[in-house]
């Protein structure tokens, strides 16, 4: 698989359903089978959600007899931390003015 062919981690996360099967699939190896129990939506859609979590490579899978298996590949959520990371300093200073701000203005009540 190229890299212009693989799956931006960013789109692969932006659906809660994906990404609640991320979380699933970190507690323990999964079927298909398994997965759906946990999703009110059809096999084929769970089907659809694995392939692009595969596709960014968050998720691993293996044959196993006649099923195929899923769980978790954590590495490329790597990514996702450094990006928010960087913007964890903008958080830090409008907390902190917030802090601020209430310290200053609770001493005029």
């Amino acid at each position: 698989m190229t890299d212009q062919s693989k799956q931006d981690i960013f789109q692969a996360i932006s659906d809660p359903t994906r990404r609640s099967m991320l979380k699933l699939l970190a507690e323990k190896e999964m079927s298909i089978t398994e997965i759906v129990r946990f999703f009110p939506i059809s096999r084929t859609a769970v089907n659809k959600h694995l392939h692009i979590l595969a596709n960014a490579s968050l998720v691993r899978s293996r044959k196993v007899g006649r099923e195929t298996r899923y769980t978790l590949n954590p590495e490329p959520l790597v990514e996702l931390k450094d990006w928010l990371t960087f913007f964890e300093q903008y958080w830090d200073r409008k907390l902190l003015a917030l802090k601020r701000y209430v310290e200053e203005n609770s001493d005029q009540t």
